[in-house]
């Protein structure tokens, strides 16, 4: 089972996907910067996540 940071982190990662994609059609700047940083704080918790679950794999 993966940890809960891997999921909720891929969840952030494409919420920022659609936040940006939603700001290049209406051209709002800030949305597109706000989708973005999302999406680098989904991969970072992610990543956070995929330690964990090594770090749990190497103790069993």
């Amino acid at each position: 089972m993966p940890d809960h940071d891997r999921v909720e982190g891929a969840a952030k990662n494409i919420g920022g996907k659609i936040k940006e994609a939603a700001g290049k059609v209406t051209g709002d700047e800030k949305l597109k910067a706000e989708g973005r940083a999302d999406q680098v704080e989904g991969k970072v918790q992610n990543a956070v996540g995929g330690l964990k679950d090594t770090l749990r794999d190497g103790r069993n």
